[in-house]
C-alpha cells in the first residue's frame, strides 16, 4: 500500500454511527443493556478486546437475514444464488483491503485463535518433527503461544521465544541468533495486545525465508488500526478477526499464500468442503471452501465487508493517526502519576492502547473502580500470561482506542485513575 495522506477524523459525525455510545452505565446490572439509576455516560477503552458496531454494519446483517438468508453453494434457486454471490464477494473485498491475491488466499474462520490452529494442526502436525524449531516471541498472545506449544509436543518440534527488552521492544539481534536453519516456522504478534509494540513483521520474514522457514503473523491488532499489506510483509500466513474492526464477533480470516494452501490438508472435514466423496475416498473443492468445512459464516462474512467498507471510507492510514494520537496523549497523562507504572515504548511509539498498573492495587480492583465512573477498560494478564510473569506482575490495566474515542474520554479515564489513587492512599 502507498503512503496515505492523513486527515484529522470527524469524531463527533463518526459517534453518531455508534448508537451504544450513547448509554449510560453502572449501578445493578438486572437485565443486559439496562443500569439502575445510579449510572454514568459510558466511555469504552476496550476496544482491543472487541470494537463497537457501526449501524451500517448492523444494518447489512439485518439486509441478509431479511432479504436474502440461505446457504451458499448448494441450491440453484434465487436466494442461495445470491447469498452464494455475497458472500464470495466479501472474500474478494477481504483480500483486496489486505494486499492478498485473490479469494483463493481467503479462509473465513471463527476467529484469530480458529486461523492459528488451522494452520498448526493443517501444516504443523504434517510438517514438524524432532529437530525443528518454532519461535515466537516472549509477547505472544496464547492463541498463538498455546497451540504452537502443544503442536510441538505433539509432533517432538522445540519452541523458542524472542526476547522482549526492557523497553517492550522486540529483540532484534536475539531473533537473528534464534532464527536458523531448524526453524521451521516463525510465528509472531503483529502488535502486541499488552505493550502497544509494533513488531517489524517484514523483517521477520525476511530472517524466516532467509533460513527456507514460513512466517505467521497475528494480526489481531494491526488489521484493524493501521494500513496492512501482506505482500508488502512478504508473510506466509496473516490472521485477523473482525469483532476487533468494527464487524461482528463469529467471523475471522487466514490468509495463506495459494501454494501453501494447496500443499494442506483439510483442518476440518464434512459438507461444503467437498468435490466428491465415494465409500472409500473423498476429494476436496478448490480453495478457499477447502478449508470452510459445513455451513460457514455466511452473515459475518457480508458483515466483515461491510465493517472494511467503513473503515476504508474513513482511510486507515487516518485511523492509524487518530490511535497514535490518543495513545500518546493516555501515555502522557498517566505518566503524570509517580505512582502509575506504564508498559511498552513510549507513547509516540505504539499502538492505540496502554496497559498500566496503578501501585498497590491490583488490576481487577481499579477496573472496578473505574467502571463506577463509566469507564470500561480490561484487566488481567490480556492472554498473556507468560510475559506478564516476565514483567512481574500478576495482571494489568489496560485501555485501548479506536475511531469513535476522543482526548476527553482519555481525561475522563485519567481522573478515575486518580479517584482511585485517592482511595487507596
Amino acid at each position: 500500500m502507498g503512503t496515505q495522506e492523513t486527515q484529522p477524523l470527524d469524531v463527533a459525525s463518526i459517534r453518531e454511527d455508534f448508537p451504544i455510545l450513547d448509554r449510560m452505565v453502572g449501578g445493578e446490572i438486572e437485565t443486559p443493556g439496562e443500569g439502575s439509576a445510579d449510572t454514568q455516560p459510558l466511555v469504552y477503552l476496550d476496544n482491543a478486546a472487541t470494537s463497537q458496531t457501526p449501524e451500517s454494519v448492523v444494518e447489512s446483517i439485518v439486509d441478509y437475514y431479511y432479504g436474502y438468508n440461505s446457504n451458499v453453494h448448494r441450491g440453484i434457486h434465487h436466494l442461495s444464488q445470491e447469498a452464494s454471490v455475497a458472500y464470495e464477494n466479501a472474500h474478494d473485498r477481504v483480500a483486496e483491503f489486505i494486499g492478498a491475491d485473490g479469494r483463493e488466499e481467503i479462509i473465513f474462520t471463527k476467529n484469530t485463535t480458529e486461523s492459528m490452529n488451522l494452520v498448526a494442526y493443517a501444516w504443523g502436525l504434517a510438517e514438524l518433527g524432532p529437530g525443528d524449531t518454532v519461535v515466537l516471541t516472549e509477547m505472544e498472545h496464547h492463541a498463538s503461544l498455546v497451540t504452537w506449544q502443544q503442536i510441538a509436543k505433539k509432533t517432538g518440534a522445540s519452541v523458542e521465544y524472542i526476547r522482549v527488552d526492557d523497553d517492550g521492544r522486540l529483540d532484534m539481534d536475539h531473533a537473528a541468533d534464534l532464527i536458523d536453519d531448524s526453524t521451521a516456522m516463525v510465528s509472531a504478534v503483529h502488535v502486541s495486545n499488552t505493550l502497544g509494540t509494533v513488531v517489524p513483521a517484514g523483517e521477520l520474514a525476511d530472517l524466516a525465508h532467509d533460513h527456507d522457514a514460513h512466517v505467521f503473523i497475528d494480526g489481531a491488532q494491526s488489521v484493524p488500526t493501521r494500513p496492512v499489506d501482506v505482500g508488502e510483509i512478504d508473510a506466509d500466513f496473516f490472521a485477523f478477526s473482525g469483532h476487533k474492526m468494527l464487524g461482528p464477533t463469529g467471523i475471522g480470516v487466514l490468509y495463506g499464500k495459494q501454494h501453501l494452501l494447496e500443499g494442506m490438508e483439510p483442518y476440518l472435514y464434512g459438507g461444503e468442503m467437498i468435490r466428491s466423496v465415494t465409500y472409500d475416498d473423498s476429494t476436496w473443492e478448490d480453495l478457499p471452501w477447502k478449508f470452510e468445512a459445513g455451513t460457514p459464516v455466511i452473515a459475518q462474512g457480508i458483515a466483515l465487508e461491510a465493517a472494511i467498507d467503513y473503515l476504508e471510507e474513513v482511510g486507515m492510514a487516518n485511523v492509524q493517526s487518530h490511535e497514535e494520537l490518543l495513545a500518546e496523549y493516555a501515555y502522557d497523562r498517566l505518566s503524570e502519576f509517580d505512582d502509575v507504572e506504564i508498559y511498552g515504548p513510549p507513547g509516540d511509539d505504539r499502538g492505540g492502547l496502554v496497559a498500566f498498573n496503578l501501585d498497590g492495587v491490583h488490576a481487577h480492583d481499579l477496573s472496578s473502580i473505574l467502571n463506577d465512573h463509566g469507564v470500561a477498560i480490561r484487566a488481567g494478564d490480556h492472554c498473556t500470561q507468560p510475559l506478564h510473569d516476565k514483567l512481574g506482575v500478576p495482571a494489568s490495566t489496560r485501555a485501548s482506542f479506536y475511531i469513535y474515542n476522543t482526548k476527553s474520554e482519555i481525561d475522563a479515564l485519567v481522573d478515575a485513575v486518580d479517584d482511585a489513587r485517592q482511595l487507596f492512599a
